[in-house]
Protein backbone atom coordinates (compact mmCIF):
# COMPACT_ATOMS: atom_id res chain seq x y z
CA UNK A 1 0.00 0.00 0.00
CA UNK A 2 1.70 3.23 -1.19
CA UNK A 3 2.35 5.76 1.89
CA UNK A 4 -0.26 8.13 0.24
CA UNK A 5 -2.90 5.39 0.47
CA UNK A 6 -1.39 4.83 4.24
CA UNK A 7 -2.40 8.37 5.71
CA UNK A 8 -5.48 8.40 4.28
CA UNK A 9 -6.50 4.91 6.05
CA UNK A 10 -4.91 5.87 8.70
CA UNK A 11 -6.93 9.67 8.79
CA UNK A 12 -10.15 8.43 8.10
CA UNK A 13 -9.94 5.59 10.59
CA UNK A 14 -9.63 8.87 13.39
CA UNK A 15 -12.11 10.51 11.93
CA UNK A 16 -14.51 7.25 12.10
CA UNK A 17 -13.04 6.74 15.68
CA UNK A 18 -14.15 10.55 16.58
CA UNK A 19 -17.59 9.89 14.90
CA UNK A 20 -18.28 7.34 16.81
CA UNK A 21 -17.18 8.51 20.04
CA UNK A 22 -19.68 12.03 19.10
CA UNK A 23 -22.35 9.48 18.58
CA UNK A 24 -21.57 7.97 21.80
CA UNK A 25 -21.72 11.07 23.64
CA UNK A 26 -25.02 12.15 21.60
CA UNK A 27 -26.10 8.90 23.52
CA UNK A 28 -26.22 11.06 27.11
CA UNK A 29 -28.42 13.72 25.71
CA UNK A 30 -31.68 13.90 24.49
CA UNK A 31 -30.85 16.44 21.75
CA UNK A 32 -28.20 13.97 21.05
CA UNK A 33 -30.41 11.92 19.01
CA UNK A 34 -30.56 14.48 16.34
CA UNK A 35 -27.49 16.54 17.09
CA UNK A 36 -25.05 14.41 17.47
CA UNK A 37 -25.39 12.47 13.88
CA UNK A 38 -24.98 16.20 12.29
CA UNK A 39 -21.82 16.57 14.08
CA UNK A 40 -20.58 13.36 13.05
CA UNK A 41 -21.48 13.52 9.02
CA UNK A 42 -19.77 17.16 9.23
CA UNK A 43 -16.36 15.00 9.62
CA UNK A 44 -17.09 13.74 6.17
CA UNK A 45 -16.26 17.35 4.73
CA UNK A 46 -12.50 17.04 4.60
CA UNK A 47 -12.14 13.92 3.49
CA UNK A 48 -14.83 14.33 0.66
CA UNK A 49 -12.88 17.38 0.21
CA UNK A 50 -9.41 16.42 0.20
CA UNK A 51 -9.72 12.49 -0.63
CA UNK A 52 -12.86 12.50 -2.42
CA UNK A 53 -16.35 10.45 -2.63
CA UNK A 54 -15.35 7.09 -2.05
CA UNK A 55 -13.17 8.24 0.49
CA UNK A 56 -15.95 9.75 2.33
CA UNK A 57 -18.55 6.68 1.46
CA UNK A 58 -15.98 4.32 3.19
CA UNK A 59 -15.64 6.41 5.89
CA UNK A 60 -19.49 6.75 6.44
CA UNK A 61 -19.80 2.46 6.01
CA UNK A 62 -17.62 2.04 8.57
CA UNK A 63 -18.94 4.74 11.04
CA UNK A 64 -22.47 3.74 10.27
CA UNK A 65 -21.62 0.00 11.21
CA UNK A 66 -19.45 0.49 13.99
CA UNK A 67 -22.59 3.18 15.20
CA UNK A 68 -25.19 -0.05 14.81
CA UNK A 69 -23.22 -1.60 16.40
CA UNK A 70 -21.79 -0.09 19.73
CA UNK A 71 -24.02 2.59 19.82
CA UNK A 72 -26.91 1.46 22.57
CA UNK A 73 -29.54 4.25 21.03
CA UNK A 74 -30.62 2.13 17.81
CA UNK A 75 -32.61 5.81 16.75
CA UNK A 76 -29.36 7.70 17.42
CA UNK A 77 -27.38 4.99 15.40
CA UNK A 78 -30.10 4.59 12.02
CA UNK A 79 -30.74 8.41 12.13
CA UNK A 80 -27.24 8.60 11.36
CA UNK A 81 -26.95 5.84 8.96
CA UNK A 82 -29.97 5.77 7.03
CA UNK A 83 -30.18 9.33 7.16
CA UNK A 84 -27.54 11.79 8.20
CA UNK A 85 -24.37 9.90 7.77
CA UNK A 86 -24.32 10.13 4.04
CA UNK A 87 -25.56 13.38 3.16
CA UNK A 88 -22.21 15.25 3.04
CA UNK A 89 -21.73 12.63 -0.43
CA UNK A 90 -24.60 13.07 -1.51
CA UNK A 91 -24.62 16.65 -1.27
CA UNK A 92 -21.44 17.16 -3.65
CA UNK A 93 -23.05 14.50 -6.35
CA UNK A 94 -26.23 16.74 -5.85
CA UNK A 95 -24.17 20.23 -6.36
CA UNK A 96 -24.64 20.33 -9.91
CA UNK A 97 -28.01 19.54 -10.73
CA UNK A 98 -30.26 22.93 -11.72
CA UNK A 99 -32.19 24.37 -11.34
CA UNK A 100 -31.97 24.88 -7.67
CA UNK A 101 -35.73 24.14 -6.74
CA UNK A 102 -35.23 20.42 -8.67
CA UNK A 103 -31.88 19.84 -6.32
CA UNK A 104 -34.06 20.60 -3.36
CA UNK A 105 -36.33 18.77 -3.81
CA UNK A 106 -34.31 15.49 -4.15
CA UNK A 107 -32.33 16.20 -1.00
CA UNK A 108 -35.96 16.71 0.70
CA UNK A 109 -37.24 13.32 -1.16
CA UNK A 110 -34.45 11.96 -0.12
CA UNK A 111 -34.90 13.12 3.21
CA UNK A 112 -38.20 12.35 3.79
CA UNK A 113 -37.88 9.23 2.58
CA UNK A 114 -35.03 7.45 4.35
CA UNK A 115 -36.75 9.20 7.72
CA UNK A 116 -39.57 7.54 7.53
CA UNK A 117 -37.87 4.42 6.57
CA UNK A 118 -35.81 4.71 9.69
CA UNK A 119 -39.03 4.69 11.72
CA UNK A 120 -40.72 2.06 9.74
CA UNK A 121 -37.54 0.05 10.77
CA UNK A 122 -38.01 1.20 14.62
CA UNK A 123 -40.97 0.29 14.71
CA UNK A 124 -41.20 -3.13 12.83
CA UNK A 125 -37.95 -4.91 12.78
CA UNK A 126 -36.22 -3.30 16.91
CA UNK A 127 -40.37 -3.19 18.07
CA UNK A 128 -39.64 -0.17 19.97
CA UNK A 129 -42.48 0.01 22.67
CA UNK A 130 -41.16 2.89 23.94
CA UNK A 131 -41.24 4.44 20.79
CA UNK A 132 -44.93 3.11 19.64
CA UNK A 133 -45.66 4.51 22.93
CA UNK A 134 -44.47 7.82 22.40
CA UNK A 135 -46.30 8.03 18.50
CA UNK A 136 -49.45 6.78 20.21
CA UNK A 137 -49.76 9.59 23.01
CA UNK A 138 -48.30 12.36 20.34
CA UNK A 139 -51.49 13.37 17.94
CA UNK A 140 -50.99 13.90 14.12
CA UNK A 141 -50.70 17.91 14.21
CA UNK A 142 -47.64 17.37 16.37
CA UNK A 143 -46.52 14.20 14.49
CA UNK A 144 -46.88 17.05 11.23
CA UNK A 145 -44.97 19.54 13.33
CA UNK A 146 -42.60 17.64 14.26
CA UNK A 147 -41.77 16.38 10.62
CA UNK A 148 -41.97 20.01 9.08
CA UNK A 149 -39.46 21.27 11.98
CA UNK A 150 -36.77 17.83 11.20
CA UNK A 151 -37.18 19.45 7.35
CA UNK A 152 -36.48 22.82 8.62
CA UNK A 153 -33.40 21.23 10.83
CA UNK A 154 -32.46 19.55 7.77
CA UNK A 155 -32.59 22.70 5.38
CA UNK A 156 -30.49 24.04 8.07
CA UNK A 157 -27.38 21.06 8.43
CA UNK A 158 -27.92 21.29 4.20
CA UNK A 159 -27.12 25.06 4.11
CA UNK A 160 -23.95 24.23 7.15
CA UNK A 161 -22.48 22.10 5.23
CA UNK A 162 -22.03 24.22 2.07
CA UNK A 163 -20.86 26.91 4.96
CA UNK A 164 -18.45 24.47 6.24
CA UNK A 165 -16.70 23.06 3.01
CA UNK A 166 -15.88 27.09 2.37
CA UNK A 167 -14.60 27.56 5.97
CA UNK A 168 -12.49 24.66 5.51
CA UNK A 169 -11.64 25.60 2.12
CA UNK A 170 -10.52 28.89 2.96
CA UNK A 171 -9.10 28.79 6.37
CA UNK A 172 -8.51 25.38 7.65
CA UNK A 173 -7.08 23.50 4.73
CA UNK A 174 -3.71 25.00 4.54
CA UNK A 175 -3.32 24.60 8.81
CA UNK A 176 -4.46 20.54 8.26
CA UNK A 177 -2.23 20.13 5.40
CA UNK A 178 0.45 18.25 7.02
CA UNK A 179 -2.40 15.93 8.16
CA UNK A 180 -3.66 14.80 4.77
Amino acid sequence: MPKNNSRRVAVCGVLCALSVALLLAGNLLQIGTYAAPMLAAFLLVPVGLEYGRTWALLLYLSTALLSLMLVPDKELALFYALVLGYHPVLHTALANVRPAAVRWAAKLVCFNAALAAMYALLLAVFASPALAAEFADTGAPMLAALVVLGNLSFVLFDIALDKLALVYRLRLRQRLRRFW
